[in-house]
C-alpha cells in the first residue's frame, strides 16, 4: 500500500517533499492531502491506508498479536486500495 500510495502521488504530480515521502506517516499525510482531500479517490481509501499503518505499527513494535479477522480485513483493504490506484494510473495514462 505504501508503494501504491507513492505511485498515486507521482501520478497526480503532487508536490510532495522528499523527506515526507520517505516515512510511512509522511506519505500517508501526503496521500490524504493530495489525493483524498482533492477528491481524486474516496476517503475510505485514506482510512484503509491509516488502518493498515496502525496494524503494521502494532505488529512491528508492540509485539501484540493481530487478530485473524483484523488481518483478513486489512488484506481486503489492501487489495481494494491497490486496485483503485491501478485504475487511477490507467485512467491518467490513457
Amino acid at each position: 500500500m505504501f508503494d501504491a500510495a507513492r505511485a498515486a502521488l507521482l501520478t497526480v504530480r503532487a508536490p510532495v517533499e522528499a523527506e515526507q515521502a520517505r516515512t510511512h506517516s509522511g506519505l500517508i499525510s501526503a496521500f490524504g492531502q493530495h489525493i483524498v482531500k482533492a477528491r481524486i479517490l474516496p476517503a475510505e481509501l485514506g482510512k484503509s491506508l491509516n488502518r493498515a499503518h496502525e496494524v503494521r505499527l502494532l505488529a512491528d513494535y508492540s509485539g501484540d498479536p493481530i487478530d485473524i479477522l483484523q488481518a483478513v480485513e486489512r488484506v481486503r483493504g489492501a487489495n481494494a486500495f491497490v486496485l483503485a490506484i491501478t485504475s487511477l494510473i490507467n485512467d491518467r495514462q490513457g
